[in-house]
């Protein structure tokens, strides 16, 4: 599945007037939806959209991560910069809203004509046809996860769409809630039809254990714990424990040579079959199919730099050595800084050309710190727009931690949420809780607060942050936004009960009465 096949799927267009003329050489729903074969390209294209840049690829980095107190931007590009810093003067904004607001809605859309136009399709094998539904439910699910935990708020801002579009629809406006629960039900259908493994070149594709980890993240943000961790103890105790567990090297969830392991839950499949350029055409015959992020976070002179960590990651990381008196292996392999060449000295490289890493870090970066996770730096010379390396969604480390804030959140046994942290730290080498954080072991509160920390230290820049932030209510009391302000100013410019989500793209406000923009916009 590493390259899926790349297939547009045409839409058909009513006009004022009827005529009978067909171009052999145009793919429409007529003449499509036929056969099996229709029906793995049909869900093959909405397995395509991670290439698009308003996805994956490129610009949701952007908002799980930049807008998060983990990372912000000194891109020169002055617009692209304000919407890591919560100013929002164009709502319009294509690269910071609108492209990944289209985006899921496009997928979304591409997965609704699976689920309208497979159950009419013959299958030899009736399971194949589940298989497929169950992909489509899957993704659309991932999509409304994601338009709530971007755009989703109290107002009726969002639509929920069940069937294929058609010009002039109008759908109408759901809240954050609704939009959660609308995923929460799509991944319901999906693990009720997805396989709990796939093998051969299949094998990347939506599994049971990934529906159940997704319904899990949707059940947190609603704070249903008890239902969070039923989904989640399947993969930890469950069935799902013969299939899912932690890698030994930490790197292998970041390596483009160790994908699809043990600890994947689900990863995008990303290739550099097809060295395109940025992949900035909709319609490109040769698509770019790899990640672009690298190119748009990676340090001084080897990519744009627009995006850049805060400090204060590297200064939490270094509190606290591991069993052999070691600084924590993880942040290794989260950053670039200057300095790091003395923390870790088997460091004495950076993208395979500069043999002083230490001068060219104190003469190139002064201080700031970069991206390292999902670059190009261990096998490329400069980073690019089509890097290969698989993006882990969700691994099973996210999964542990999740179960234990779940454990603890329930009244449940705080030794054993306590025992899934220090089953994610042991596999760092990092001592148990009890040795340095002797009082989370023991107090619910603390320890709730601790798991925030160790989400940071072992998930950080993976898309985790934001949604992490939103369910702790950190962005909903001045308290919790004086705590983000001390890690990133960004959050100065914060405005509670506004800047939790953001706006709804004015044309699309604009166009639809039956949609609500979100509060204080």
């Amino acid at each position: 599945m590493k390259k899926l096949i790349y297939i547009l799927i045409a839409v058909l267009a009513v006009g004022a007037c009827k005529v009978d003329v067909e171009n052999p050489n145009t793919i429409t729903a007529a003449t499509f939806w036929k056969t099996e074969k229709d029906a793995q390209y049909g869900v093959n294209a909405v397995y395509n959209m991670f290439y698009k840049p308003g996805t994956y690829s490129r610009w949701m980095w952007f908002r799980l991560d930049l807008t998060s107190d983990e990372g912000f931007s000194q891109s020169p590009w002055a617009e692209l910069k304000e919407w890591t810093q919560f100013t929002y003067n164009n709502y319009n904004f294509w690269e910071g809203n609108s492209w990944t607001y289209r985006d899921c809605y496009e997928a979304i859309f591409r997965a609704n004509q699976v689920l309208h136009n497979v159950p009419q399709i013959a299958f030899a094998d009736e399971n194949n046809k589940s298989r497929i539904m169950g992909q489509a439910y899957f993704l659309r699910g991932l999509y409304y996860y994601h338009l709530a935990v971007l755009w989703g708020g109290p107002n009726k801002s969002l639509g929920i769409v069940l069937e294929p579009s058609t010009p002039g629809m109008q759908p109408e406006g759901h809240t954050e809630t609704e939009v959660f629960e609308q995923a929460i039900a799509d991944f319901t259908e999906a693990q009720n039809m997805l396989p709990t493994a796939w093998q051969g070149v299949d094998k990347g594709r939506a599994t049971k254990g990934a529906a159940l980890a997704f319904r899990a993240k949707c059940y947190m943000q609603l704070k249903k714990w008890t239902e969070a961790k039923t989904d989640l103890q399947w993969l930890v105790d469950g069935e799902g424990r013969s299939f899912y567990n932690l890698t030994t090297n930490y790197f292998d969830n970041f390596s483009k040579d160790k994908e699809n392991n043990v600890e994947s839950v689900f990863e995008i499949q990303y290739s550099d079959a097809n060295k395109a350029p940025a992949s900035d055409d909709d319609f490109a015959v040769d698509p770019n199919l790899g990640l672009n992020r690298g190119q748009f976070f990676a340090p001084p002179g080897i990519g744009w730099t627009d995006g850049e960590l805060r400090p204060w990651l590297v200064t939490e990381f270094k509190k606290e050595k591991d069993l052999n008196d070691n600084y924590d292996i993880r942040l290794k392999y989260t950053a670039f800084y200057h300095g790091m060449e003395a923390d870790f000295p088997n460091n004495t490289r950076i993208y395979n050309q500069v043999s002083n890493a230490a001068t060219w870090a104190r003469d190139n970066w002064k201080g700031r710190v970069f991206y390292r996770k999902y670059s190009s730096e261990y096998y490329r010379d400069f980073d690019d727009y089509y890097n290969p390396t698989n993006v882990r969604l969700i691994r099973f480390a996210d999964v542990l931690l999740m179960y234990a804030e779940c454990i603890a959140q329930s009244n449940g046994s705080l030794s054993d949420a306590v025992a899934l942290v220090d089953r994610v730290r042991a596999r760092v080498n990092m001592p148990a809780l009890s040795v340095n954080y002797l009082s989370a072991t023991t107090n619910k509160e603390t320890f709730l607060k601790r798991l925030q920390t160790e989400r940071a230290l072992e998930l950080a820049t993976e898309g985790q942050r934001w949604p992490d932030l939103k369910r702790w209510g950190l962005l909903d009391t001045q308290a919790g936004i004086d705590e983000l302000k001390s890690r990133d100013p960004d959050f100065n410019k914060f405005v509670i009960g506004k800047h939790n989500r953001l706006p709804i793209a004015s044309n699309e406000a604009n166009n639809n009465p039956n949609i609500t923009q979100n509060p204080m916009y």
